[in-house]
């Protein structure tokens, strides 16, 4: 594997916001998740969980509530917008503002007709979906006080609104309310203090399910508009409730930080009889948990701790695998670091500011122990404040360091960086070619000398760069004609080609000395997550969010012998069943064997002069592998040499001196932030 000098990088202080909604399409096994900064992002639930779409947010615009219609994205807001999203450029497509104050709530019925959301004025306003936007009809009943949640009977026909101290069931056709039901308060409570329902779920036999802040879920009968039967699950708030597609689970968020299943049992075994029962409880999150899921063969929940969490259902899962696997989802899979490799220059992608940061220098001739003495400490260069309200969606710094650009959804800036000694200075380029109005990746040429922009319908402006200004050069698309953004762009060392992914799993290779596209790599069944152009062979290397490990030849359009032996030979499963997937590669110049990857939870250099690991073999952390007898260290040496001795890996590169920048976030630094949870009393205290 060998030993690099390790910039060991703590000072991004990145920090994910709180998940505030959730919302499943199960055609599609999409999740859509909304955070607490605005910003929406799409999972795929059959690829492993991976982060397809990021949405960026704006500021001082929080979204409430998610729902789909189809394959269609909506979401409101306590601004009192509703909004829906092109999905295939990672942007809001139109706001519509429903005119009754902030809103908490928004479903859709099952036909996906109609939306209905619920008004801090006290109205449930309908709208009518159709095919190019949405558009008023009608408000039910008004009512006194705001209306918390909602849920849409099955069949169209009703809807169940929870509100303060009571919970109303609508005719739709009509407009009025049939049925008020009362909620009582929780023991002991003041008289001032109002019970939420923060949350109901309309069942097709007419049983309506509701949670609230007393800390009860509460089962009702809407043909008779009383309560069957009331659970006490926790002493604090009932937050959220999800029902499965065959309503037979049901499962809770609690403030703090329980989820509970129920589930539809028959009392008696062999009989008819049934009734809702507590049968788990699951402690992952150590905040409220705002949003919860049932999908299937998992729990999927997430809250104020910012955290993912896909809980797997064993006894739904019938084959060992990844839907095994629990996983806690707190980064992003994408990067939001970019490096100067020839200047020794980092860029952190914040959602509202960019920074610049010089890495510091080691005296090596100042100790021979594992740590080096700092000569120089990093420094601080630039806090570039964006203008506007929107979040960035990328950004990127050229290698040669005097180039800053970044885009936000409505928004496209260049900056030339001066950096003269201690002196740090920025010049906006002003006249930039109008194609350039958003970007989804953006990458720069080897050299500095080109600016890669992946724009919509998957294509990719050229921009050339000098000391005059900027130029566009042609702009590059597809021969499939896709629709879909651009995740990931990849520029050849040499100059010569350039390497595009898009959400529909499509990797396009263009020619940049003939400007026009070369080839296109086989599609396969799951997301690029990284990939890079090797700098001497010219091969391009992905990594796909199930894990599997591509190698191809970008002048013999075909897979290398190399990545056809492993997929004969077939990877190891410790490294299929790994939860997070890689986010970056880069390779090593002096050893061009060497290819290096990683994750949140390690790196790994992988040498292809080495045979791949067997069934047998354990992946062990280098250390580990060094104090053991050499007889038991060759029994286990093989292509896949992996560090463990990070925590919270954001990026990873090697730099042109050959030491290599690791940038960490510990979890545990990001929980220190967080606001204090609910205090539970513990033993002996």
């Amino acid at each position: 594997m060998g030993e690099f000098k390790v910039h060991r990088v703590r000072f991004f202080d990145y920090m994910p916001s709180a998940i505030r909604a959730m919302a499943f399409q199960p055609q599609r096994e999409k999740i859509a998740v909304a955070r607490t900064d605005g910003s929406v992002e799409i999972f795929n639930r059959a690829d492993s969980f991976f982060q397809d779409k990021v949405i960026p947010g704006q500021e001082q615009v929080a979204t409430e509530a998610l729902v789909w219609v189809g394959d269609r994205l909506f979401s409101a807001g306590l601004n009192g917008e509703i909004v829906e999203y092109d999905l295939d450029n990672n942007k809001a497509k139109y706001t519509l503002d429903a005119y009754g104050g902030p809103i908490w709530a928004i479903t859709s019925n099952k036909q996906g007709t109609h939306l209905a959301v619920g008004c801090e004025d006290g109205t449930v306003k309908l709208f009518e979906v159709c095919e190019h936007g949405i558009q008023f009809e009608r408000n039910l009943a008004k009512q006194k006080g705001r209306i918390i949640s909602l849920s849409w009977h099955p069949s169209g026909l009703k809807i169940v609104a929870g509100m303060m101290d009571v919970i109303r069931v609508f005719d739709v056709e009509t407009g009025l309310s049939v049925h008020r039901l009362l909620v009582e308060r929780g023991i002991g409570t003041s008289r001032s203090q109002e019970c939420v329902v923060w949350s109901v779920v309309y069942l097709s036999d007419g049983t309506i399910i509701s949670g609230d802040s007393s800390g009860k879920v509460k089962i009702w009968d809407d043909h008779t508009g009383t309560l069957i039967k009331s659970h006490q699950v926790t002493k604090w708030d009932v937050l959220t409730l999800s029902v499965s597609q065959d309503e037979t689970s049901l499962v809770v968020g609690t403030s703090e930080g329980t989820v509970v299943q129920f589930q539809f049992l028959s009392v008696v075994l062999g009989q008819d009889n049934k009734e809702w029962a507590r049968t788990r409880t699951f402690k992952n999150h150590t905040h409220d948990v705002r949003a919860v899921l049932e999908i299937n063969t998992a729990v999927v929940s997430g809250g104020m701790d910012t955290q993912f969490v896909v809980r797997p259902l064993l006894d739904k899962i019938e084959e060992k695998g990844p839907d095994h696997t629990l996983r806690k989802v707190q980064f992003p899979h994408r990067s939001l670091v970019s490096c100067a490799k020839k200047a020794g220059l980092l860029l952190f992608q914040y959602p509202g500011h960019l920074e610049l940061w010089r890495l510091g220098e080691s005296d090596e001739n100042s100790s021979t122990e594992r740590v080096l003495t700092v000569k120089r400490n990093p420094e601080k260069l630039l806090h570039l404040k964006i203008k506007g309200q929107e979040h960035i969606c990328c950004s990127a710094v050229s290698p040669c360091g005097e180039w800053i650009t970044y885009s936000t959804v409505a928004s496209f800036r260049i900056y030339r960086l001066n950096c003269d000694n201690n002196n740090v200075s920025i010049t906006k380029i002003s006249k930039l070619p109008n194609v350039l109005s958003s970007a989804n990746q953006i990458c720069f040429s080897s050299d500095s000398s080109h600016l890669f922009v992946a724009s919509t319908c998957s294509s990719v402006h050229v921009v050339s760069l000098n000391l005059s200004g900027c130029k566009l050069v042609c702009t590059l698309k597809p021969k499939s004609g896709s629709g879909q953004a651009i995740n990931l762009l990849a520029a050849s060392e040499d100059g010569k080609w350039l390497a595009s992914a898009n959400s529909d799993h499509e990797v396009q290779v263009y020619n940049l000395k003939k400007m026009k596209p070369h080839c296109t790599v086989p599609v396969y069944s799951s997301g690029v997550s990284a990939m890079a152009i090797h700098p001497t062979t010219d091969n391009l290397f992905m990594v796909h969010a199930d894990q599997q490990l591509f190698e191809y030849s970008i002048e013999e359009k075909k897979y290398t012998d190399w990545s056809r032996q492993v997929q004969r030979h077939g990877l190891h499963s410790l490294w299929l069943e790994r939860d997070t997937p890689v986010t970056n590669v880069t390779f090593n110049p002096k050893n061009p064997a060497h290819i290096i990857l990683h994750d949140m939870f390690m790196f790994c250099i992988i040498d292809q002069t080495l045979p791949l690991p067997e069934n047998s073999s354990q992946f062990y952390n280098q250390l580990t592998l060094r104090s053991l007898p050499e007889k038991e260290r060759k029994k286990h040496s093989h292509a896949f040499k992996m560090c463990k001795n990070f925590k919270g890996v954001l990026f990873v590169e090697l730099m042109e001196d050959q030491s290599l920048v690791v940038v960490e976030r510990p979890p545990l630094d990001i929980t220190a932030q967080l606001p204090a949870p609910v205090r539970q009393k513990k033993f002996a205290t």
